[in-house]
């Protein structure tokens, strides 16, 4: 799992070397490991983090020691995370995702919730994404699915089988992959912009329409009625 971009590395560890390295407070290292106080307190009493050896953040060149001996002055300062002079590219996936045993059962509700909300992903995006199988994204798609009845369809990034990042990504991709409707498409429906819509011309128009209309309805209802006799018209 990748850290944020504003968390260190083993923060543990790196919490470990600065209780024993270093004179800043509970509230400064924790601030920066992302940890409670009141866990790295555990950690300087020997409560926690045992057997956890710690790691020099000058080192690993996460900090700088003029930033910690400036914190070390100044209790109200934060430290700061050194930039990063090599990005090293996060490892792409190969096979299947692996997914929890605690979370493999949200599966099938999330294949469901995909196939409904975004038809253009093909099986082996779903698959990517959710970590599933061929077979089973087909038995729900069909309805086959041994517990189809009782599924109900919710968002994977909510379950925690994916990263919005990575939907986002795989249904940028299979739109591109979509069929474009060609201009000249008589299916292809367009919504007008409102300035189309509340133009005089567009409203001039629908009263002619309202107009023609009600001299159809009209004529109509003489026909039903049939003749006028000439002491009707008096």
């Amino acid at each position: 799992m990748s850290n944020a971009p504003n968390t260190p590395l083993m923060p543990k560890a790196t919490a470990v070397w600065l209780v024993e390295n270093t004179a800043l407070s509970f509230e400064q290292i924790a601030s920066f490991c992302r940890l409670h106080p009141l866990e790295v307190k555990a950690i300087a009493d020997g409560e926690a983090a045992q057997g956890i050896k710690g790691l020099d953040p000058i080192m690993s060149g996460q900090l700088t020691r003029d930033e910690i001996e400036r914190a070390q002055r100044d209790i109200r300062y934060r430290l700061k995370l050194a930039e990063r002079k090599v990005r090293v590219p996060e490892a792409k996936r190969r096979g299947p995702r692996y997914t929890p045993v605690s979370r493999r059962q949200d599966r099938p509700n999330a294949i469901l919730w995909l196939l409904r909300n975004h038809a253009e992903l093909k099986d082996a995006a779903i698959m990517r994404l959710v970590g599933t199988t061929k077979t089973t994204i087909q038995q729900i798609r069909e309805r086959t699915h041994w517990n189809a009845a009782n599924l109900q369809p919710m968002d994977p990034v909510t379950l925690g089988l994916c990263s919005q990042l990575e939907l986002d990504l795989e249904v940028e991709r299979g739109s591109k992959g979509a069929p474009k409707r060609e201009e000249g498409d008589p299916n292809a429906q367009v919504l007008l912009s409102v300035e189309q819509t509340t133009s005089a011309a567009a409203l001039a128009e629908q009263d002619e329409e309202k107009e023609l209309d009600a001299e159809k309805i009209f004529a109509k209802l003489k026909s039903l009625k049939g003749p006028v006799e000439p002491d009707e018209e008096l």
